[in-house]
């Protein structure tokens, strides 16, 4: 915590090439209004600033990162000292990129930084570069959701888990990653509370409108993304899947349809995708559910009938499961509303 005569809070924020610039600067200018910009705006007496942050790379050379957006380090990893803070904000990866072949000497300083006592906080992708230090080993974590099948295949170790928007790694709290995109909202407030103050955290929030996300990253994810495999078997289930899924025995008409043992078919499946095939067939049901909450004025009881449930109870448990949200709730977060931009796109086309 920061005292009235204490020095701001040393905060570092990792730059690389591959580096968001909306997290990055996002994060450089909420960070820094902390202590001073609600008192300007409400006309109180100027109070100190709370949290000072830096920019850090691999060196001072100017670069640009993300979109071409241009930036220059205040620091180089070589002559900076471990922080009370380390932030590894978003980075432009690919879903297969886990940065094991890059960035040695980078992996090294913040393997130093994190035994020297800093506490590091990662958003979105970050946590892939803090995975690929070994810092997650045996932990539990957050990223984009997009990102899971990566952990699962080049961080087996870490315990991913798709759904927060923040988790905290250790029993000492000093790992803390948080989920996908602008949940870097999330973390700074996050920071802002801890290092500093509930209070202060609030005022933030109420001068750049920033919005906790308390319904986690479930409602936002896709839960149908096709892995890239060499079984042919299984990509031949796969497409007879995408169009006979709403079939009230989609599992054993698969199986018929691919003319192979089930329990053959349901462990290729497993090896290949990552999910078995009943999971596979609810995620598309419940996709196809969420499309037509969004575009369609449909009950639930209707939706639960035409994606494959008889049962409804089974289809809203099961949709809450796998969106963090009702349905209904789910509809109101994401159906456009009347006169809206779709309804209005909607109208051209006809």
């Amino acid at each position: 915590m920061s005292g009235p005569d204490a020095s701001p809070i040393d905060a570092l924020i990792l730059a690389l090439p591959e580096t968001a610039g909306s997290a990055l600067y996002g994060m450089v200018d909420v960070l820094a209004a902390t202590g001073t910009l609600w008192r300007e705006l409400v006309g109180e007496r100027a109070g100190p600033r709370l949290i000072a942050p830096r920019i850090v790379s691999r060196s001072r050379k100017p670069f640009r990162c993300g979109n071409g957006i241009p930036v220059s380090p205040e620091l180089a990893i070589a002559n900076a000292s471990a922080p009370e803070i380390l932030i590894l904000p978003e980075l432009w990866l690919a879903p297969t990129d886990d940065l094991h072949e890059r960035y040695d000497d980078l992996k090294d300083w913040i393997r130093q930084c994190y035994r020297t006592g800093s506490t590091i906080y990662t958003a979105c992708s970050g946590s892939i570069l803090l995975a690929a230090t070994g810092l997650l080993d045996g932990r539990e974590a957050t990223s984009h959701w997009g990102y899971q099948d990566l952990f699962r295949k080049s961080f087996p170790s870490v315990r991913f888990n798709p759904a927060p928007n923040l988790v905290i790694a250790d029993p000492s709290a000093r790992i803390v990653t948080a989920g996908g995109t602008t949940s870097w909202h999330d973390l700074a407030l996050h920071i802002i509370s801890r290092h500093c103050s509930p209070g202060e955290a609030l005022r933030i929030a109420k001068v750049y409108l920033l919005k906790w996300h308390s319904e986690g990253q479930l409602p936002y994810a896709g839960l149908v993304r096709r892995q890239p495999h060499a079984d042919s078997m299984v990509r031949r289930a796969e497409d007879w899947l995408e169009v006979h899924f709403r079939e009230a025995h989609a599992v054993a008409g698969v199986v018929a349809a691919c003319g192979v043992p089930e329990r053959s078919l349901k462990r290729r499946f497993k090896i290949a995708t990552g999910s078995t095939l009943m999971e596979h067939v609810q995620n598309l049901r419940v996709e196809e559910a969420k499309r037509l909450l969004e575009n369609d004025n449909a009950s639930a009881d209707e939706i639960a009938a035409i994606v494959g449930y008889e049962n409804t109870a089974f289809f809203r448990r099961l949709f809450k499961r796998c969106t963090g949200l009702t349905p209904s709730a789910y509809r109101r977060m994401f159906q456009p509303p009347p006169g809206g931009r779709a309804t209005h796109h909607a109208a051209i086309a006809s």
